[in-house]
């Protein structure tokens, strides 16, 4: 019986395994899964795990899908086990034609066809051609077993590398232009290669099948990315980058992330994060949703903490409105700025990025936030319409309860942000506790802090009630604190030479002096440096003066303000504070001063 695999897949997804083996052995609730005992073997303590797709024995090893189980339990041969499921579900069994048969052949051969130029550009990595591809990923901070792990390759400049190493595994020319590995020639020319002088991705289906290709240019050429085209194997928009090892991942107990590119998820796997996953060049589809909803039923959006990121957060939530119901959602985690998953856990180790997806936010803050950042809500026509688009989103869900829930959310957060009077502070924190360190490298912290402020003095604002949390150590950084704080901020223009200029009045020159030596002073205290650096910056320095137990203490508060406020900079401060905590728990020294440094 040659079926083709997008039925067999929609079958398996039209049929509920618990319900279908629950007729077998009974079945209890287990986190998400299910569990029993086995009903291949014998045994009184339950082994027998039912997932969304599959099911698997921890004592006899039995695993498979609905067919395979019906085939197992009942002796069903295959076609009488899809035949007997397609009626359960009510889908008739096609009848394949011969040209569907042929076609289905066609297909598996091309997966051979894929696999073969997989480890053709594999091997071409390791030799001489490729050192320079090698190199590149080896300075990414890739790993060789990593590099092995995802058949990363090279596609060399010559003209007809690739077709010569398939051919010799009977490889024919139109099968490779099938396959999208070759372009056919016009006007009488020869077929050229598709990839030539890339870093190569292999794109691999759910079942570990290559599908794909993307190939990365070496150096600043355009395009950066070139992905295969469209063939009977590949659908730009029903893929993922990672898939098939996401599952396994998430299987083991991984949370499934979506990131941007495909350098993220590999970044990502290689610090243990094996549930990440990245589109295939383009925003999130619909199709790619239900491919994470398989292996997940919360799964992470990961964005940039830029505009940009915000946008895509914004077309996520608004693509996934109308797919989510009470037993599959999302969760939104947001970067800190200027990273990506790669640099990251690269600059600041795996902690760090655990920290972002601690942050996650549930759907329904994530979706308030990206409705009403940004869109004032004043005058009455301004609130009717912030209400309106509230409860629009809601509506968009199709599940009747769910929908009366998001809709109960968000008006009531909205009513209670209407409530808050404009300009109001928060009450005052309780005085800082002692420092816990001392010490030349608490005085070179405090000196990066200061120059971010002095070169950014807009920033005064924000952090001069935090300023006076800090007990600093004696000498140029206190008279710094103390001249800063006397600065009458609400009269005087807030720009860097008004501050230091205030400073020399006040007989700081030699502390100002100090602060600003060039020698180690962290980006965010350079001229060019964006508002999200020089937040960022300021906080990972003040945080890092702080003593555990304040940063505990601030850590609990953060998560309450992210809770009732859905700030995207509440959320900031979460991970900072969290970062700040691991980093004084793994004893950071001296690197951990300057370690955003230029």
């Amino acid at each position: 019986m040659a079926l083709s695999p997008a039925f067999l897949d929609e079958l398996r997804a039209r049929t509920p395994l618990p319900g279908l083996i629950g007729r077998k052995t009974r079945l209890l609730k287990s986190g998400r899964n299910w569990k029993g005992c086995c009903p291949f073997h014998g045994e009184k303590t339950p082994s027998f795990y039912v997932y969304d797709d599959h099911f698997h024995c921890f004592g006899c090893g039995a695993h498979g899908d609905a067919i395979s189980f019906l085939m197992r339990a009942e002796g069903a041969a295959f076609p009488e086990a899809v035949e007997r499921l397609a009626a359960e579900a009510g889908m008739d069994v096609p009848k394949p034609s011969a040209q569907e048969v042929a076609r289905d052949r066609r297909a598996r051969d091309l997966h051979a066809v894929m696999e073969a130029a997989a480890q053709a550009y594999h091997r071409r990595l390791f030799l001489p051609e490729g050192r320079a591809a090698l190199d590149y990923l080896l300075r990414r901070g890739v790993k060789d077993q990593t590099i092995r792990d995802f058949t990363l390759g090279w596609a060399p400049g010559g003209r007809g590398a690739l077709a010569a190493d398939l051919r010799a595994e009977g490889v024919t020319e139109t099968q490779m232009i099938e396959a999208g590995l070759l372009r056919e020639g016009e006007g009488g020319e020869p077929s050229r290669d598709f990839f030539y002088a890339r870093v190569m991705f292999p794109i691999r289906d759910r079942r570990g099948r290559v599908i794909a290709f993307g190939g990365r240019i070496l150096g600043d050429g355009q395009p950066k990315y070139v992905n295969s085209p469209e063939t009977p194997l590949f659908r730009k928009r029903m893929g993922l980058y990672g898939l098939d090892l996401a599952r396994e991942g998430a299987f083991r107990g991984a949370t499934a992330v979506a990131v941007e590119g495909y350098t993220d998820v590999i970044a990502l796997h290689q610090a243990g994060f094996t549930g990440a996953v990245a589109p295939l060049g383009t925003a999130l589809t619909p199709e790619q949703l239900e491919e994470l909803w398989r292996i997940s039923p919360e799964p992470v959006l990961c964005f940039d903490g830029d505009a940009a990121g915000a946008r895509a957060a914004a077309r996520a939530a608004e693509l996934a409105l109308p797919l989510i119901s009470t037993e599959r959602t999302l969760r939104f985690a947001t970067l800190p700025a200027g990273e990506d998953p790669d640099t990251l856990v690269a600059r600041r180790g795996r902690s760090a990025f655990q920290a972002v997806l601690d942050a996650a936010r549930p759907m329904s803050d994530a979706l308030f936030g990206l409705i009403t950042e940004g869109r004032p809500a004043v005058t009455p026509e301004q609130r009717a319409a912030m209400r309106n688009r509230l409860a629009g989103a809601a509506g968009a869900i199709p599940d009747k309860s769910l929908a009366a829930e998001y809709r109960r959310v968000l008006l009531d957060r909205f009513f209670a942000a209407s409530r808050v009077k404009p300009g109001t502070r928060p009450p005052p924190r309780r005085p800082a506790r002692p420092a816990i360190e001392a010490g030349p490298v608490r005085a070179e912290r405090a000196r990066m802090m200061f120059a971010i402020i002095l070169r950014h003095a807009w920033l005064l604002p924000q952090v001069e009630e935090a300023l006076g949390l800090l007990e600093l150590p004696p000498g140029p950084a206190a008279q710094l604190r103390d001249a800063i704080l006397a600065w009458p901020v609400a009269a005087e223009p807030l720009d860097s030479e008004g501050l230091i200029a205030h400073l020399a009045l006040y007989g700081a020159e030699d502390a100002v002096a100090w602060a600003l030596m060039p020698t180690g002073l962290p980006l965010a205290a350079g001229p060019q440096a964006l508002p999200g650096e020089v937040e960022e910056g300021f906080w990972h320095f003040f945080l890092r003066l702080r003593g555990e137990a304040d940063l505990i203490e601030d850590q609990q508060e953060a998560r309450q303000t992210l809770a009732e406020t859905n700030d995207p900079a509440a959320q900031r401060r979460l991970i900072l504070v969290t970062e700040a905590l691991d980093a004084i728990r793994r004893g950071e020294g001296a690197s951990g001063a300057s370690g955003d440094a230029a």
